[in-house]
């Protein structure tokens, strides 16, 4: 087959990943595990668990990010990533990008890294000033080195990354047009239809550290004591009295998961009009919920029984990587005349 017809023939490659401090929750299901099950349908889909970028911020306390990995790998498998069709990748067993990075962070400022306003943003929440770790500050270049590793095309994102593909593919165009050739590839970010599910507190993230998440792991009285606790209406007292559907969590969440709109569409009338209480809302709400989390559990289970099936997953999906980069990198060699290798060869006395 030809080089035209195997490039035709080819799927488009998508990275994409999550940082292992923690299990997944329905945050991440709503904002990308669903987008990767589909997407791994239409294309070459690679899954970094990225475990190096993870110590950035948790390097005095690596057993926390070391513990999760399995965590979060089973979590994948139990929303339905096939890893017959999706590579699960380990970062820190995939060297070449380390060193890919180390060559991408001469083509980027100082001064360009820090007007990124993800960066900032992160700075601000974490509260570090100036004792910032390098590794945390060289994030963009970091998350540059993995999408272009990979020469990945599609890269779902947060609206709040955005900033970072900018980067990567100022990084891809620079090293393309100074070495005078195509190999990076310039990645476009899709953002998930779904925006960002808030916290069971009303807090506009749902997030690990914050507490306020419902993980897929959750058992039956876990989920339910969630649903209980979810911010409402503080005006809505009594059950006569009218109700608001914006800002209240339960409504917020049954958008998202309850399929029936048209009844959903007559609650919401109801609940603004008054006639109807939180309980009965948040009752149905645990329902759907259960129903959809229950079989992933059971998933969860199966899996976390059979350690060995989970860590021949990682392995065999890191081991493709470590193929597919070490390429990119050989490529990124040559383009700037450092495979010494090949350059020495003519060179060498053949015996």
């Amino acid at each position: 087959m030809s080089n035209s017809s195997k490039s035709k023939n080819k799927k488009p490659v998508i990275l994409t990943g999550d940082r292992p401090t923690g299990p997944l929750h329905l945050g991440h299901y709503v904002g990308s595990l669903l987008n990767r099950v589909s997407m791994q349908e239409t294309h070459e889909q690679f899954i970094l668990v990225a475990d190096l970028q993870a110590l950035t911020d948790n390097a005095e306390n690596p057993e926390k990010v070391s513990s999760n990995v399995l965590e979060v790998v089973t979590d994948y498998l139990a929303v339905g990533i096939d890893p017959k069709k999706t590579s699960i990748v380990l970062q820190s067993q995939v060297p070449d990008i380390a060193l890919l990075s180390m060559i991408l962070s001469n083509l980027v400022s100082v001064s360009r890294v820090e007007r990124n306003p993800t960066v900032k943003e992160e700075l601000r929440q974490k509260g570090i000033d100036r004792e910032i770790p390098l590794g945390f500050f060289s994030y963009p270049v970091s998350q540059a080195a993995d999408i272009t590793a990979f020469k990945a095309t599609v890269v779902p994102v947060g609206q709040d990354q955005l900033p970072m593909i900018e980067i990567t593919n100022e990084i891809v165009r620079r090293f393309n047009r100074i070495y005078n050739c195509n190999v990076l590839m310039e990645a476009e970010a899709v953002v998930p239809k779904v925006g960002r599910l808030p916290g069971i507190d009303g807090k506009a993230k749902m997030s690990k550290s914050l507490g306020n998440a419902i993980n897929l792991k959750s058992s039956s009285k876990e989920i339910e004591n969630a649903v209980k606790q979810m911010f409402t209406d503080p005006g809505h007292l009594r059950i006569t009295d009218p109700g608001k559907v914006e800002g209240n969590v339960v409504f917020d969440y049954l958008d998202v998961f309850d399929a029936e709109k048209d009844v959903l569409k007559e609650l919401k009338a109801q609940y603004k009009k008054g006639g109807l209480g939180d309980t009965t809302i948040k009752k149905r709400l645990n329902g759907i919920l259960q129903d959809l989390i229950s079989p992933i559990r059971e998933e969860r289970t199966r899996l976390e029984n059979d350690k060995a099936e989970v860590i021949k997953v990682i392995e065999a999906g890191t081991r493709k990587a470590n193929e597919v980069v070490s390429e990119t990198l050989q490529e990124v060699r040559s383009a700037m005349g450092i495979n010494y290798g090949s350059n020495w060869s003519k060179y060498k006395r053949h015996e």
